[in-house]
């Protein structure tokens, strides 16, 4: 496997939201590189590095179903929680029982997925050319020490955090089934959510105090075999 690693994922139910899906919830055929992303995360996560999605295997037949669920109607805005912040007074609660409302979601089940994964290192102290492999490594091999135990920062989950996922290292996938043979184009699914500067932006930068705001990345998925070649993050689409 190199310098990457190869993690089979799986549970009974998942729900990969797509986001121009404003009042139902609506999953995405398969997970997204960032929902990927997340489940890496859960397990092992240094600030010193990031963890970037090279395929996703498709393991098992692509099923849906449909369910309800309760949700509230609105959420605690940003600006509210800053004025809070400086004047040490505001209202920063929800009352469930006057925001309840109940939506319809049309979600995974019994979903099995591969995530081929590799480390790429952040510490600028470690970006010589001879130096880089040696922390790639150490990250992989502490990387591969938790999954091996079924360690975990916090349980990870597909999607949505009622939906827990399973875990195991392994070094090969298995051949995805007979149905998903042959090429099936996804159309544009979200690869990752970056933060740019905006003077405007809902979100304040801890370390320099800017302003910033999410910016959706975009790519166009197509599964070959089973499998989805997961472009970098530089040319998606935003």
């Amino acid at each position: 496997m190199g310098h990457q690693i190869r993690l089979k994922v799986w549970g009974p139910f998942a729900s990969f939201n797509r986001p121009e899906m404003k009042v139902e919830r609506v999953s995405y055929d398969v997970i997204t590189p960032s929902a990927a992303r997340g489940i890496l995360e859960a397990i092992y996560w240094k600030p010193q590095m990031k963890w970037r999605i090279d395929r996703i295997y498709v393991l098992s037949p692509i099923h849906f179903t449909s369910i309800r669920r309760n949700e509230i109607s609105s959420k605690i805005s940003a600006r509210n929680v800053e004025s809070a912040i400086k004047t040490l007074s505001g209202q920063l609660s929800i009352d469930v029982t006057e925001k309840r409302q109940q939506r319809a979601g049309l979600i995974l089940r019994d979903v099995i997925y591969g995530i081929e994964a590799s480390i790429i290192v952040l510490d600028s102290r470690q970006q010589d050319g001879s130096s880089l492999t040696a922390p790639i490594a150490k990250h992989l091999e502490m990387f591969k020490r938790r999954a091996a135990r079924g360690q975990y920062f916090h349980h990870p989950y597909l999607g949505n955090r009622e939906f827990p996922a399973y875990f195991e290292l392994i070094d090969e996938f298995p051949a995805c089934p007979q149905s998903l043979q042959g090429e099936n184009d996804l159309g544009f699914m979200l690869h990752d959510i970056v933060m740019i500067n905006d003077e405007n932006g809902p979100i304040i930068e801890s370390n320099t105090g800017h302003r910033l705001s999410p910016n959706p990345r975009f790519f166009r998925a197509k599964m070959r075999d089973g499998v989805i070649e997961v472009p970098p993050l530089e040319e998606t689409l935003g």
